[in-house]
């Protein structure tokens, strides 16, 4: 199975097809981002593992809510029970692709620390008084853990841009899946840029009126997803 490479415009007419999508259902979408949202913060009262085991099962979500999409799609309703349809359909590599996702994230956290992002940590938290030049290397360390971090988490995160996806709709291993999200991401590096742009201005926009536009902005998001992968994948052949 290979991804395509498609022409730049592609990442603007991804939003536009995600929009699409919401506005189809938007009472349903929000109710479902929603759900989603809640269940983001009750495992985040679970101290110190709550957001590793949301992080774990966010492949299973995602699947759920792409199935979502895709039966909107084929003219059908959106349902909340989309939101838990990865949990039935190829949980094991979906959590995986979770697994892999956390251990990446935890090595380049620790990765982070070593390189002096902890001693700006504590600056930060403790509000310790240092002099200029310790306060220089403070945040000259800090910049480069930062800078490395970021360097890190962008190959992670190619790999699991599509890997929910495919795993769901094409029945693919969760490495395999990983490294072929990784691949089509890199194909198509020039529209990712351009829909990463795009979308960092739509949530500065969002966030103007109290916050009230990601109501509209994260449901087009993950469906703005669901069309990027079908203008990417679509021709490829769906498993027997």
């Amino acid at each position: 199975m290979e991804a395509r490479q498609v022409n730049a415009k592609q990442g603007w007419q991804w939003i536009v097809n995600g929009f699409y999508l919401f506005f189809k259902a938007p009472l349903a979408w929000i109710l479902l981002c929603t759900t989603l949202l809640l269940i983001a913060a009750t495992l985040a009262l679970i101290p110190m593992v709550g957001q590793f085991f949301f992080t774990l099962l966010s492949p299973l979500f995602l699947a759920g809510l792409m199935m979502g999409c895709k039966a909107l799609e084929r003219g059908e309703k959106l349902e909340i029970a989309y939101l838990f349809a990865g949990f039935r359909k190829n949980p094991i590599p979906l959590i995986t692709v979770g697994g892999v996702y956390l251990v990446g994230q935890v090595l380049i956290l620790g990765v982070a620390m070593l390189l002096g992002g902890s001693v700006l940590m504590d600056l930060l938290i403790d509000g310790k008084r240092v002099d200029e030049n310790e306060l220089r290397g403070v945040m000259s360390s800090g910049l480069t853990a930062v800078m490395v971090a970021l360097a890190l988490s962008i190959p992670l995160m190619m790999a699991a841009w599509f890997a929910p996806l495919l795993v769901a709709f094409k029945g693919m291993p969760a490495l395999a899946a990983m490294q072929l999200s990784f691949f089509a991401c890199l194909k198509n590096i020039i529209p990712l840029q351009l829909y990463t742009i795009t979308m960092v201005v739509l949530a500065v926009v969002a966030a103007m009126p109290y916050g009230l536009g990601f109501f509209v902005l994260v449901p087009a998001l993950f469906a703005s997803l669901y069309a990027s992968y079908e203008d990417i994948f679509v021709d490829t052949v769906e498993p027997t």
